[in-house]
């Protein structure tokens, strides 16, 4: 799988809130890192709980992943989502850092995001 097809199901996967489906993209033992303030969600069942629990509370989910930067095993991804969470329209545009092993399932992933009210177009130039 290459890493635009990676990003590709990763988006549907949020997108349509499809945790068998982001599973697919992980190793099993995998470490999910939402936030750098607290420990990674680690394995299958980690990555579970989390997705299950986050995508639960959101709704019309619209997200779009940008061109992927690979150095190596590690790639940058950013993501620009627009939705509605817990009630609330927002903007949550974000980076992924990622690190793959040679079978291109992901076995670490740590995201950075910050969140804004209402639901925000990209900047011109965002994701290139």
């Amino acid at each position: 799988m290459d890493l635009n097809e990676w990003t590709d199901i990763y988006r549907r996967a949020w997108e349509e809130a499809d945790t068998d489906l982001v599973l697919t993209l992980f190793t099993e033992d995998a470490s999910y890192r939402s936030n750098p303030f607290e420990g990674p969600h680690r394995g299958h069942a980690g990555i579970r709980s989390y997705w299950d629990g986050v995508t639960g509370q959101q709704r019309d989910a619209r997200v779009r992943m940008g061109r992927p930067y690979p150095d190596g095993d590690r790639v940058a991804v950013e993501w620009w989502t627009t939705m509605e969470s817990q009630g609330e329209e927002v903007t949550l545009p974000g980076c992924l850092l990622l690190r793959f092993e040679p079978d291109g399932r992901c076995s670490d992933l740590r995201e950075y995001w910050n969140v804004t009210g209402g639901r925000i177009e990209p900047f011109e130039g965002w994701g290139t």
